[in-house]
């Protein structure tokens, strides 16, 4: 935020920024969830979406804590987060899309990484 912004524009990131945190939150809930049902000593297949669970919730809710903390305004931090965690959240999605029963998760993780785009759209 510069010293031109004007209040609507406050509240707008505000509002997008906690959009954003509601959907890494339910993101890392869903992949949490999705990455306990998985057994370990399965397949090699459900092994990588087991740890990409692991990894998408983790990613999740470090962005989730970022953008909850009101002091952190630098930009670039939140970009940087922003772009590692809808990446993740799109290659956690294409994985969880080849496993029954993930849908709910591959769902999350596009809404997450819909949110981290939108938001970055109001950063630029």
């Amino acid at each position: 935020m510069n010293p031109t912004t004007s209040q609507q524009d406050l509240f707008r990131f505000l509002e997008d920024r906690f959009a954003c945190a509601q959907a890494c939150g339910e993101c890392a809930r869903a992949s949490a969830l999705r990455a306990s049902l998985v057994d370990p000593d399965g397949t090699e297949s459900r092994d990588h979406a087991r740890r990409q669970g692991i990894a998408c919730a983790e990613v999740c809710d470090a962005t989730c804590r970022v953008l909850s903390d009101q002091n952190q305004v630098d930009e670039d931090v939140i970009r940087a987060q922003l772009e590692w965690c809808r990446g993740v959240c799109l290659e956690s999605a294409h994985v969880f899309d080849a496993h029954p029963g993930a849908e709910d998760s591959a769902r999350a993780c596009r809404d997450c990484a819909r949110a981290c785009g939108a938001f970055l759209a109001t950063l630029r």
